[in-house]
């Protein structure tokens, strides 16, 4: 049952010698053996690498091993197939990387190694990070642990299934428009976003560059604290890294909020919420006043906009992004007739019907005669955007939201319309385009009467977000271990 543990559970009984790394890792396999059959969260793995890895732990811990200084030793942590690892795979789940074998490894891969941490298996998601149902995979289909008819979010789909299947002690995820947040809320585990430049982005193939951060999926938020504590900090390698220095995250998690001002955007409690995640997420605020927490109404004016500018500045980025997939240097060519040709033949085969609507709404809004009406356009009202957050921060500590508007919905239902699949995200990207933290956590479930019963447990997790100022990761996670630890959410398991 060593799958089952939180980080802190886990590397307390390595660091007292009751159990052994290897023995953590193949618990682990194990789990992925049993159940990824029918979650598919996984792409990937290598078995033999991972209990290597996991005995070269092993010896570390025999010789005295320092667990302050390494702080995941022994912890098996799975990625998002967008973060480069050296001589793995790295695919972003589309046809047109082919065989493709990263060099080298991400910024925040380096991290996880140097804090001692077993990194195993690539893990599914939307073709390069565009979607919010992992059904756009070239690969396959992950499915929500809670209710396998049901998807898990996304894009991140794979990183939230793997760790609410216990496949994975924690997994690593990308945030473009609420990639890490969504799944993780309809998964019932917690994820979060940092703040713009406190991750480094080296290693993270870009969708767009603008908007792109990675972050922890966790069991826990004490958990969430010690993953981001360790990937956080300045990469010279990172143009867009901030030289901020990093926090003690674990040690804000006080449980005492007592003071901290709370705002209510009325622009999200809106029609199209669903009753059970309205009343869930009403629960959850009446819980923290409980706590001590003050919660008023505020006005984030421009919310109205944040679907129609993300899907434009989006858009744009990723169609300059994904250029460089042509045939030509590292892709998996299909030859023509000239290389006008082979650039068609190959990019029409390599990428899925949603990457070539991005890119081709990209393209349309950065060209000639358009590039004002629509790019220019969008950029300026994302200022306003993120203005609208940072005067709301004048009133405010962090603000409080529902992190979807329903639960997990049936594979295929939004698959036919792609406005309906957008919206999925309306609460998620504001945060992405005012470059702000954000986290995700369980506060509650649908009623189980109304779904499935092919599951032993067919409820559906809600998710509860926090959005705080710019670093002010400390905040969020201190609200979220206070409600976590007070309420019995994040102790219930999908399988």
């Amino acid at each position: 049952m060593l799958h089952r543990l939180t980080i802190h559970e886990l590397t307390s009984l390595l660091a007292r010698r009751e159990v052994s790394a290897r023995e953590a890792m193949q618990s682990c396999l194990d789990q992925v053996a049993r159940v990824d059959g029918d979650i598919r969260a996984f792409i990937s793995h290598n078995p033999a690498d991972a209990l290597a890895q996991a005995d070269a732990v092993d010896k570390l811990i025999s010789s005295g091993a320092d667990f302050a200084r390494q702080p995941l030793l022994g912890v098996p942590i799975a990625l998002k197939d967008v973060l480069a690892v050296k001589d793995h795979p790295l695919n972003c789940c589309s046809k047109i990387l082919g065989n493709f074998t990263s060099p080298y490894d991400a910024a925040v891969v380096e991290k996880l190694k140097a804090a001692g941490a077993v990194i195993f298996g690539r893990l599914n998601m939307d073709e390069f990070a565009m979607g919010s149902s992992t059904e756009n995979s070239a690969f396959q289909t992950t499915r929500n642990p809670w209710d396998i008819t049901r998807i898990p979010g996304g894009s991140s789909g794979g990183s939230a299934a793997a760790v609410a299947a216990d496949e994975c002690i924690a997994s690593l995820g990308s945030d473009t428009g609420g990639s890490i947040r969504q799944p993780a809320a309809l998964c019932g585990c917690v994820g979060m976003k940092p703040t713009y430049g406190r991750v480094s982005r080296y290693g993270l193939v870009a969708f767009a560059s603008s908007l792109d951060q990675i972050g922890p999926f966790t069991k826990d938020v004490r958990d969430a604290a010690s993953l981001l504590e360790v990937i956080s900090g300045h990469d010279r390698r990172d143009a867009t890294s901030i030289p901020q220095p990093v926090p003690a995250y674990t040690k804000a998690l006080t449980g005492d909020i007592k003071g901290l001002r709370l705002g209510l955007p009325k622009e999200y409690m809106v029609g199209g919420l669903d009753p059970q995640v309205k009343a869930a997420v009403d629960a959850a605020v009446k819980h923290l006043q409980s706590l001590g927490a003050s919660v008023q109404e505020i006005s984030l004016p421009h919310t109205d906009y944040d679907v129609a500018v993300y899907y434009i500045i989006a858009t744009a980025e990723a169609s300059a992004n994904l250029a460089r997939f042509d045939g030509v240097r590292y892709c998996a060519r299909v030859d023509g007739a000239d290389p006008l040709a082979m650039y068609g033949s190959t990019r029409g085969a390599g990428f899925g019907a949603e990457v070539k609507r991005r890119i081709i709404l990209g393209t349309y809004v950065l060209s000639s005669g358009y590039y004002d009406a629509y790019y220019l356009r969008a950029q300026k009202v994302r200022t306003l955007i993120r203005q609208d957050f940072l005067k709301a921060f004048e009133q405010v500590d962090a603000i409080v939201t529902p992190t979807t508007p329903t639960p997990a919905f049936k594979a295929g239902e939004k698959s036919g319309d792609p406005l309906q699949m957008y919206l999925s995200d309306i609460f998620t990207i504001g945060c992405n385009l005012a470059g702000i933290p954000g986290l995700s956590l369980p506060c509650g479930f649908s009623n189980a009467s109304q779904l499935s019963t092919q599951n032993s447990q067919p409820r559906l997790p809600i998710g509860l977000q926090f959005l705080g100022k710019p670093f002010g990761e400390e905040t969020l996670l201190r609200l979220a271990h206070a409600y976590e630890q007070s309420t019995p959410w994040h102790k219930e398991r999908a399988l």
